[in-house]
C-alpha cells in the first residue's frame, strides 16, 4: 500500500461560481487560477503523484503552459489516474478537507462524495469529504481563498 498526502489553495475574487471536486458551485466568488482552479481537484491529483513518489501536478501539468490554462481538472485527474492503474494501484480510500468560508460545502458535499468517486473509480463509501470553515479567521476566513488537503490510500490490483 501507498499514502499521499495533498495540498491546494486558490484565490477567490468576486464572481458567478466556482468548481469543487469536479462539481458547479453557484455563489458570488470565482477563484484565480490558471486552469479551472478546482482546489479540490488538484489536492486529490497532488495526493495520489505523492503516492506514486511521481512530484505534484505543477510537474505534470506546469501553469506556465498555455496548453493547460483553463484546462478542465477533471481531464487532469483522468490522466493521473492513468499513471496509477499503470503502476498497478487502486484508491482505496480517501480522506478531503476543504478549508473555505464560501462555498458552503454541506449543501454540495454528497454530489462531490458521487463525483469525486466515479473520477477514482471507486465506491462513494470510500471517499470522504469535509468542510470547515476556519471561524472567520486567516485568509480563507475573510474570504479571500479556498484550500484543500487530501489523504489517500492507494492499493495494489
Amino acid at each position: 500500500m501507498r499514502i499521499g498526502q495533498g495540498f491546494d489553495v486558490h484565490q477567490l475574487v468576486p464572481g458567478s461560481g466556482l468548481p469543487l471536486g469536479g462539481i458547479y458551485i453557484d455563489c458570488d466568488y470565482a477563484v484565480v487560477a490558471h486552469s479551472d482552479g478546482d482546489v479540490l481537484l488538484h489536492a486529490v491529483m497532488d495526493a495520489l503523484l505523492g503516492a506514486l513518489a511521481l512530484g505534484d501536478i505543477g510537474s505534470h501539468f506546469p501553469d506556465t503552459d498555455p496548453a493547460y490554462a483553463g484546462c478542465d481538472s477533471t481531464d487532469l485527474l483522468r490522466e493521473v489516474m492513468d499513471l496509477v492503474a499503470e503502476r498497478g494501484y487502486r484508491v482505496g480510500n480517501i480522506d478531503a478537507c476543504v478549508v473555505a468560508q464560501v462555498p458552503k460545502v454541506g449543501p454540495h458535499r454528497a454530489r462531490i462524495q458521487a463525483r469525486v468517486a466515479g473520477l477514482l473509480n471507486t465506491d462513494v463509501s470510500a471517499v470522504s469529504i469535509k468542510a470547515t470553515t476556519t471561524e472567520g479567521l486567516g485568509f480563507t476566513g475573510r474570504k479571500e481563498g479556498i484550500a484543500a488537503q487530501v489523504v489517500v490510500l492507494l492499493e495494489p490490483v
